[in-house]
C-alpha cells in the first residue's frame, strides 16, 4: 500500500474540487459483449457468473485510480483490491461474500464457490466476516433483469471511496450476448477516462479464451 503525496498529486485540485460536494460521486451504465464468456462457461460448465467477475477483478486491478482509497486524512494506493459482492439465497434475502483476487480463475472460482455456500447456509447481511474493509470493489449482480440506468443507497459519506460495480441481466441481439454494467466511484479519484479503461481490460478478459 502506497501513501499518496497529495500537495503534489496531479489531481490535488480534481479531489478537493469534488470532495466539497455531498454527493461525490460519478458514474454511468454501459454493456460489454460477453459473447466468448458466456460460450465458453457453457462448454467447460463453469460458472459465467464467476468468469465475468474474475474478469472484471483483473481489469479493476489494471487501474491504479479504483485501487486508491480515503483513508482518514490520507489517499492510499492499494497493491491489489479483492472481491467483494452480493450472494443472493432461495428466500429472497441476499448476503456479502468477499474473495480474495488471484489472476488464476480456478482459485478465485474455488474460494467464490466457498463463499457462495457460506452466504447460502447463514442469514442477514453476513457483515461480520471479518474481511471486509476497502480494500475492495463492491460488486453486485440483477440476474433477473437488464437495466441501462442504476441507483444507488449512498450515506453521503463524502470519504466514501470503495467502487461500485453491478451487472444485469444480458440480452441477446443478432446472435451476440450483451452484459449490462454500472459502474460508479468517487469523482475525486477516478474520472470517466479510468473507467473507460476499466471497461477496455474488462472487454478484452472477456474475449480471451482460455
Amino acid at each position: 500500500m502506497k501513501v499518496i503525496d497529495i500537495a503534489s498529486w496531479n489531481r490535488k485540485e480534481h479531489f478537493d474540487f469534488f470532495s466539497q460536494m455531498a454527493s461525490p460521486y460519478f458514474g454511468f451504465t454501459t454493456e460489454v459483449d460477453c459473447t466468448q464468456a458466456y460460450k465458453e462457461s457453457k462448454e467447460k460448465g463453469c460458472s459465467f457468473f464467476a468468469k465475468y467477475l474474475h474478469a472484471s477483478m483483473i481489469a479493476v486491478n489494471s487501474v491504479d485510480e479504483l485501487k486508491m482509497r480515503i483513508l482518514g486524512d490520507n489517499i492510499v494506493l492499494y497493491d491489489t483490491v479483492n472481491a467483494g459482492t452480493t450472494i443472493g439465497r432461495a428466500d429472497g434475502t441476499f448476503g456479502f461474500a468477499y474473495i480474495h483476487f488471484s489472476e488464476d480463475f480456478h482459485t478465485f472460482t474455488t474460494e467464490l464457490q466457498e463463499e457462495i455456500a457460506g452466504v447460502q447456509n447463514s442469514v442477514g447481511l453476513r457483515m461480520n466476516n471479518g474481511e471486509l474493509g476497502k480494500d475492495l470493489i463492491r460488486h453486485s449482480a440483477i440476474p433477473w433483469n437488464s437495466f441501462s440506468a442504476l441507483l444507488h443507497p449512498t450515506p453521503l459519506d463524502k470519504t466514501e471511496s470503495v467502487p461500485k460495480i453491478t451487472f444485469g441481466k444480458f440480452s441477446i441481439r443478432e446472435g451476440r450476448y450483451y452484459l449490462p454494467v454500472s459502474v460508479e466511484a468517487h469523482h475525486g479519484l477516478a474520472d470517466g477516462f479510468h473507467l473507460a479503461k476499466y471497461l477496455e481490460k474488462f472487454q478484452t478478459q472477456l474475449d480471451r479464451q482460455h
